[in-house]
């Protein structure tokens, strides 16, 4: 039975993994693609950009089809969203075109952001849903990886057109990924709850091993608002809501994406060259994926709450330290890189692991499309902020009044875990959704 739960959180978590292949595979194209269209500086960026746009939209719209069609079919349109914007981006010849397939690609990214964690939350049983949910991220991590290696490779073999290539493998993983989604059946409680259909959800737990299933389906019920008044309020969840919102913003602020989408400059700021910066971001990407996969051993067996309470004690120290660094000057700088490692260590280990999961525990089974709908939207929102606004603010105050501002943030963060943040361990929906 945990094989088959396995085998469907497994399946689900690939929607992760080209959550993370989509992202980074145009930063081998991109070069190419500027020369190839002639580009000015603001197309180029919206060239590079033009998909974070789509991520926000699809995490401020991908709880309507979850709920409507639910979490199995959203992810397979989810799929042919990736497979369509990898097929078009790579033999368009239109400028015009290949935004729009690449935008299409970002919708994809957003609603994978809350489809895939709403589905494995769902379906897996309480003591082993915080490992289930977290291969998400672990996926997500992996398919950066992948796409930095895949276009290190094709680059290799040469060629003006080597970027479509880059660009255009990315068809393989989603077509086996929409074939798979084929073989997972549908959330049992969006059956409960959306459509009433108690034998195919006793079916379903009947496969994923639940011991006392008509138990469970009556707990479901009883945590049904929809079905006990006939209408949902959603301002009702000012907590839960006040959670998943201050949990993404913190997530941000942390300057994780800034730190991923910059690294060269950043070690180029602290005077490495620029082929040693590039190994060393290299470097970020294999060490935020060993900790994640640590994380996912750990994190329902220390809990949420604490590996928060670590990761803020870490981004605090990392972060206070790249500060001083660079306040100190050139002497000092040489420690950055490493700093920055520890940091991704702690990272990874502590917020990246935890985001998806927690936010896809702490609402109702009524809303928790909805509820997921807006912890990612607010994250993708906060992600574009800060990668917009980081240059500047680094010229304007300095890397050092920067990476301490972002400090100061992780002591908000403590503080925010310390007095507010729930422990969701082992507990389930029915009873996290009632007592939250």
């Amino acid at each position: 039975m945990k094989n088959r739960v396995f085998y469907f959180a497994l399946v689900v978590s690939l929607g992760g993994f080209l959550f993370g292949f989509d992202t980074a595979v145009i930063s081998g194209a991109e070069q190419a693609i500027q020369v190839l269209w002639g580009l000015d500086v603001f197309s180029h960026g919206l060239t590079v950009s033009i998909a974070l746009v789509g991520t926000v939209l699809g995490a401020f719209f991908g709880g309507i089809p979850s709920d409507t069609y639910g979490r199995k079919y959203t992810l397979i349109g989810i799929g042919i969203l990736y497979f369509i914007s990898a097929l078009g981006s790579a033999i368009t010849t239109d400028w015009y075109a290949f935004l729009f397939f690449r935008w299409l690609g970002g919708l994809g990214v957003g609603a994978s952001s809350i489809a895939a964690p709403l589905y494995i939350s769902e379906i897996a049983p309480a003591h082993l849903r915080g490992r289930l949910v977290a291969m998400f991220q672990f996926n997500i991590v992996l398919g950066i990886l992948i796409a930095f290696l895949s276009n290190y490779l094709i680059a290799d073999l040469g060629g003006v057109n080597m970027w479509r290539w880059m660009l255009g493998v990315e068809i393989v993983p989603a077509f086996v990924f929409i074939v798979l989604m084929f073989t997972v059946p549908h959330s049992p409680r969006w059956l409960i709850i959306k459509l009433g259909k108690l034998e195919g959800a006793k079916k379903i737990f009947q496969m994923t091993g639940e011991k006392d299933i008509e138990s469970k389906i009556n707990e479901i019920q009883q945590s049904s608002v929809l079905q006990a008044k006939g209408k949902i309020r959603y301002w009702d969840y000012k907590k839960p809501i006040f959670l998943a919102v201050t949990l993404a913003i913190f997530n941000q602020v942390s300057g994780i994406n800034a730190i991923i989408y910059y690294a060269p400059r950043i070690f180029e700021m602290a005077g490495l060259g620029k082929s040693s910066a590039l190994l060393s971001s290299v470097g970020i990407g294999v060490i935020n994926f060993m900790f994640t996969l640590l994380a996912i051993v750990f994190i329902d067996k220390l809990g949420r709450r604490l590996l928060m309470h670590i990761g803020s004690f870490g981004l605090i120290g990392t972060l206070s330290m790249v500060a001083y660094s660079f306040h100190v000057g050139p002497d000092q700088m040489t420690s950055v890189p490493i700093y920055l490692f520890i940091y991704i260590a702690f990272f990874a280990f502590s917020q990246g692991a935890v985001i998806w999961v927690f936010i896809s525990e702490i609402f109702p089974n009524d809303v928790r499309a909805f509820g997921q709908s807006v912890g990612s939207f607010t994250h993708w929102i906060m992600a574009a902020c800060i990668a917009a606004i980081f240059p500047a603010l680094t010229a304007q105050i300095g890397p050092a009044n920067t990476f301490m501002l972002f400090a100061c943030m992780m002591v908000l963060q403590w503080v925010f875990v310390f007095l507010y943040m729930p422990e969701t361990k082992g507990r389930s929906l029915e009873d996290l959704g009632k007592t939250l």
